[in-house]
């Protein structure tokens, strides 16, 4: 358990309706256990990328795209928001890594669970399990949980 007398719950979340499944059973379950969320977005700018980038629309207007930076943090701030509206205590971490699984991993070292959605924006929509998932289930230190969506 960890040290501050509360049960941490970690949560991997990038914005997808897997990880929204799993934010919303770590929402319920904290209280039941004197809990807090510990919420983990990772992002990665992508090799040869320069954000903010600039577009150009089909009727000729300018728009700029958000950085992956800017985008994992809106996503976890919404979380935090949703945490917060459930009178659940939360924090959140960004982590700028090409693994996700290792950055769950590495923030887990305390925690007494881990709640992560089955899959997430992977390509491979027919896997009952991500890539990501499935190293966290392999190499967690503590119990874990997946979370598929409702079929």
């Amino acid at each position: 358990m960890a040290g501050t007398g509360s049960f941490l719950i970690i949560v991997g979340f990038d914005g997808s309706e897997h990880s929204q499944a799993a934010l919303a059973w770590a929402l319920d379950e904290a209280p039941r256990r004197n809990g807090q969320l510990r919420l983990i977005t990772a992002w990665n700018k992508p090799a040869m990328a320069w954000y903010p980038a600039v577009l150009e629309t089909a009727a000729g207007e300018i728009a700029a795209e958000a950085s992956p930076e800017q985008i994992a943090r809106t996503l976890q701030n919404e979380a935090l928001k949703s945490a917060e509206d459930a009178g659940v205590p939360a924090a959140g971490q960004l982590v700028n890594t090409h693994s996700p699984a290792s950055a769950i991993l590495d923030a887990a070292n305390d925690a007494d669970l881990i709640v992560i959605g089955s899959r997430g924006h992977g390509g491979f929509p027919g896997l009952h399990m991500g890539s990501v998932s499935a190293q966290v289930v392999n190499y967690a230190q503590c119990p874990v949980l997946v979370v598929h969506t409702r079929a």
